[in-house]
């Protein structure tokens, strides 16, 4: 599950990511954002997460001003210190509202509350739930005061290191994403990009050659060439090979 966290008291959102994860240990906090301006400015470039913890007072504005001009396309949990805004609050696409210091239990009640809802629509797909997925044409890139778009047809793999995230593209540059490799992996296209392992998320086409390796894996050369061999993991070995083949 990816979530977003618009919080602009940084204690308060430690403790509300560190409550997040005890309760939902494979979620992905992808984003966190402490203004109107820069949340904006996210859901304007970024694909709707699968859920928004939203503080209603931040320091530029109004957390339930932002979700009237923002179209989020996702549960928004509200999160105050105060509970004036309740009914405000539930006349938005709001999934709850906590108050702080938010408790585990009412989180926890929350979360199940979301649950329920994904079970209920599950059972009866709507007509727009066989819609394709849209995925990522072009990231915006910045890096120092430049800031340029990559086209997604222009990157050879995604990879991270010293605990960032880069892409190389097909002409051997490499640009810093905004991303992690869980959130790249749901942001491209499944046909043409595969998470080989934690480090390398590669496009088919920047595959040069494969070798069988030690319990059925496999070692990639990639152009352009990475610092290192990569090797699918033992878990994905079996999928690799579905998607390969195209299934």
């Amino acid at each position: 599950m990816n979530i977003v966290i618009i919080e602009d008291e940084l204690p308060a959102y430690k403790r509300l990511s560190k409550l997040v994860m005890d309760t939902l240990p494979a979620a992905n906090i992808v984003a966190h954002l402490d203004s109107v301006k820069l949340s904006k400015e996210w859901f304007e470039l970024n694909k709707a997460p699968d859920l928004v913890f939203l503080d209603i007072q931040l320091a530029d504005g109004s957390g339930l001003d932002l979700i009237k001009e923002v179209k989020m396309g996702c549960p928004v949990i509200f999160t105050t210190a105060y509970d004036d805004y309740a009914l405000e609050a539930f006349k938005t696409n709001s999934l709850a509202y906590l108050l702080k210091p938010i408790k585990k239990e009412d989180l926890e009640t929350a979360l199940q509350k979301l649950k329920d809802l994904r079970k209920i629509f599950s059972a009866a797909p709507l007509a727009a739930d066989t819609a394709p997925p849209e995925y990522k044409k072009r990231f915006i890139i910045r890096f120092g005061e430049h800031i340029k778009t990559l086209a997604v047809e222009d990157i050879a793999y995604c990879f991270s290191e010293n605990k960032a995230t880069y892409a190389r593209t097909f002409d051997n540059k490499s640009y810093p994403m905004d991303h992690n490799l869980d959130t790249l992996e749901q942001m491209l296209d499944p046909r043409n990009f595969f998470r080989i392992n934690r480090q390398y998320l590669i496009n088919l086409k920047s595959i040069h050659d494969m070798k069988t390796y030690s319990k059925a894996r496999v070692i990639i050369t990639l152009q352009p060439q990475a610092k290192e061999q990569p090797v699918v993991s033992s878990e994905r070995a079996a999928d690799f090979k579905q998607w390969l083949g195209g299934e």
